[in-house]
């Protein structure tokens, strides 16, 4: 359940921008060269924490729909954070053995 909590980041400003230029979720999708759904630019204005990958997409497509360009920080009041951050870490195997990383005998 904290991870939950974590990954929710309150309504963002793209939120009040969108409603201020009169544009809808289909404006984005529209407007985006990029896949991006209506879903993404949901979680983005609710504050679901998204990828920097989803979070540009979803910033290109807004100053394209809206014809000004948006710098990331007026957007979302949140950086993007390492996937570490909201998941705990599980060992990653160096070889095709599966061995990982541990120290163990062999």
């Amino acid at each position: 359940m904290d991870s939950e909590i974590e990954r929710n980041r309150g309504e963002q400003p793209i939120a009040r921008i969108i409603a201020e230029r009169g544009l809808k979720a289909k404006d984005l999708v529209a407007a985006s060269t990029e896949q991006i759904t209506h879903k993404m630019v949901a979680r983005a204005c609710k504050g679901r924490w998204l990828t920097d990958n989803v979070r540009n997409k979803i910033r290109r497509a807004l100053n394209k729909a809206a014809g000004k360009d948006y710098a990331m920080s007026e957007l979302f009041n949140y950086s993007g954070a390492s996937r570490s951050e909201h998941q705990e870490a599980e060992p990653v195997a160096d070889d095709l053995t599966g061995k990982g990383n541990l120290t163990s005998e062999e």
